[in-house]
């Protein structure tokens, strides 16, 4: 039983709900396009990469549209958004855009570090930027970022990775607190292991991996439950919460043994 308030204004009838999906091409985004398409949501779906968006579309014709972006150019970001109010208000944003890989900090690489910045956290503040003000006016609306476990502490590998998505979590903390009290839902998505194009480079065994449509689920539960934190699976993450809370000697001797790294 809930014994405190819903962070957010719970949204379990998605029907005619305007979604605007960005890093909708594949993984988790491409998933929860998905999902919400098939509870009758009305999306919007962007990223790079056009056909896969395309290819969904054409299955939804009366629900979904497609506006092809670059998160990273503020531009086009913005371009984008003009064209999708004109056709009416936006209920819910999603971030889901992002970007991975592997590095160590005896290969540092300051381009593959920026690269990371740009799409996995300036990307989102390119959305927000223009999604804010329109939601701010209105007192009302929905932004959710996507985060991930690998933001909770310092990891091994990594390094371009994780301060990003330890970025997001916080923007969402600091979001949630300006914007509740507005009637505006701030919730804040943290994967652990899931079968996407990114993780599909990593050569260690991910423990508890899950599919897609798994995470997509969990988060439209989370949502309607009026969650701020979506974590899953949480067999999982659970246990990569239980590391956030152990003093610097013991986690990083736990890293050690654990990943050998």
């Amino acid at each position: 039983m809930r014994l405190l308030a819903p962070y957010n204004p719970p949204i379990a009838d998605w029907r005619d709900k305007r979604v605007w999906i960005v890093g909708a091409s594949s993984g988790i985004g491409h998933a929860t396009a998905v999902a919400l398409l098939a509870q009758g949501a009305r999306v919007t779906m962007s990223a790079r990469q056009r056909a896969p968006l395309d290819a969904l579309a054409a299955r939804h014709p009366a629900l979904a549209t497609v506006l092809p972006l670059d998160v990273t150019d503020a531009d086009a970001v913005r371009q984008a958004h003009a064209a999708l109010v004109a056709q009416g208000p936006v209920d819910f944003v999603l971030y889901c855009a992002g970007t991975y890989q592997a590095l160590r900090a005896d290969a540092f690489a300051l381009d593959v570090m920026v690269a990371h910045q740009q799409v996995n956290y300036v990307g989102a503040l390119h959305v927000l930027a223009v999604v804010l003000p329109d939601f701010v006016a209105r007192g009302a609306g929905h932004v959710a970022l996507t985060a991930s476990v690998a933001g909770f502490r310092g990891l091994p590998q990594s390094l371009a990775y994780g301060p990003t998505k330890a970025a997001l979590t916080n923007l969402a903390e600091v979001l949630y607190a300006d914007l509740h009290r507005r009637g505006i839902g701030v919730s804040v998505v943290q994967p652990g292991f899931v079968e996407t194009p990114l993780t599909a480079q990593n050569e260690f065994r991910m423990p508890a991996l899950i599919q897609p449509a798994e995470a997509a689920a969990d988060m439209l539960a989370g949502w309607a439950a009026g969650d701020f934190e979506i974590h899953f699976p949480k067999r999982f993450t659970w246990w990569m919460k239980l590391l956030r809370v152990l003093p610097y000697r013991l986690y990083f001797a736990a890293v050690q043994r654990v990943t050998g790294l």
